[in-house]
């Protein structure tokens, strides 16, 4: 009997290496012969698109022709699975998914209407508060500036579509708020205390299967470096709210909260993809990654519920070398 290969493309790969393992070892527990692409914008500079068995270049996401670049890659190539790696490509994607199903590929993004909500940071806490998922106060920041004796300071700046921590500051009182932003800026709350995130995965129907949450023990460039899983009925439980609440939510998800000693938690972030600290969910036993490529193969998903508390990881630093 053959063995079935499933072809991934993995998207604005950079150094998700860890990422591309974790399919890898599902292929292998499938007894699937997997074959792993990799596209970034300088692929011989990424160490994803050099452990991958196949790379090629591609322009930044948002050009108009990334999309129908990655479609003709797809078609030429029998990709099966595209997993997008950044939320800056999510809404492209997202629109083209029944472009790239006709070409045989499942894209791993959920409905244009919940990335239009998680691409919106102000949308997005308006939707969670609605929903009662705990959430720091939130405003424009004009609306700070014109009445900041309405604020407890110091106060957290972010831009409304901001990613990977950028443009985002703390505002030590109203002296700090610029007279003129580059983008569409949000205060909020400043949160202290312990910062976690919380991988889930939905199946394609929507249904949550599974959420891990780990303690993000330190952070660099704003992606988890030491973390520990742990089970928190509470976090698990806003993590269903979330997957109630997000009209169209499939695939992994991740979002993260502050556990703050005044408000309790919030949830100020929500990433509809998988996030940077996945391989520690999946090595404690979440099984993302092996679900999709169930769903690729027509295979039922296996429950994740039975993952592990106490799976602690801590990264660092490989080299590939050219020449």
């Amino acid at each position: 009997m053959s063995v079935p290969r499933l072809r991934v493309l993995f998207t604005s790969a950079g150094r998700r290496v860890e990422l591309t393992r974790c399919f890898r070892r599902a292929g292998t527990a499938l007894d699937v012969d997997l074959e792993v692409h990799a596209c970034d914008l300088t692929p011989h500079l990424s160490a994803a698109c050099l452990d991958a068995d196949a790379s090629f270049a591609v322009p930044r996401c948002t050009s108009p022709d990334y999309v129908s670049r990655l479609l003709d890659y797809c078609r030429s190539n029998g990709i099966d699975l595209l997993v997008p790696t950044i939320d800056t490509e999510l809404e492209a994607l997202a629109a083209s998914r029944e472009d790239f199903a006709a070409a045989g590929t499942l894209v791993h993004v959920s409905a244009p209407e919940t990335i239009a909500i998680v691409r919106d940071k102000a949308r997005t806490t308006e939707v969670l508060e609605r929903a009662g998922v705990p959430v720091p106060r939130t405003a424009p920041i004009e609306a700070v500036r014109a009445a900041p004796g309405d604020w407890t300071w110091p106060l957290f700046a972010k831009p409304v579509g901001g990613s990977a921590s950028r443009g985002i500051g703390v505002l030590e009182g109203p002296g700090d708020i610029c007279a003129l932003y580059d983008e569409p800026m949000l205060v909020q709350d400043l949160l202290e205390g312990p910062e976690y995130t919380i991988n889930m995965y939905l199946d394609g129907e929507g249904h949550m299967l599974c959420a891990i949450p780990h303690e993000r023990l330190s952070v660099r460039a704003g992606e988890v470096e030491k973390g520990r899983t742990l089970r928190d009925s509470r976090m698990i439980e806003i993590a269903g709210a979330i997957a109630r609440t997000l009209p169209g939510a499939q695939g992994a998800l991740c979002f993260q909260l502050i556990d703050d000693p005044c408000h309790g938690l919030r949830v100020f972030e929500i990433n509809a993809r998988f996030g940077g600290g996945y391989p520690l969910a999946d090595h404690a036993g979440g099984r993302f990654a092996e679900n999709l490529l169930r769903r690729i193969l027509g295979r039922a998903p296996v429950d994740p519920s039975d993952w592990r508390a106490g799976v602690t990881m801590v990264r660092y630093d490989a080299a590939h070398f050219l020449g």
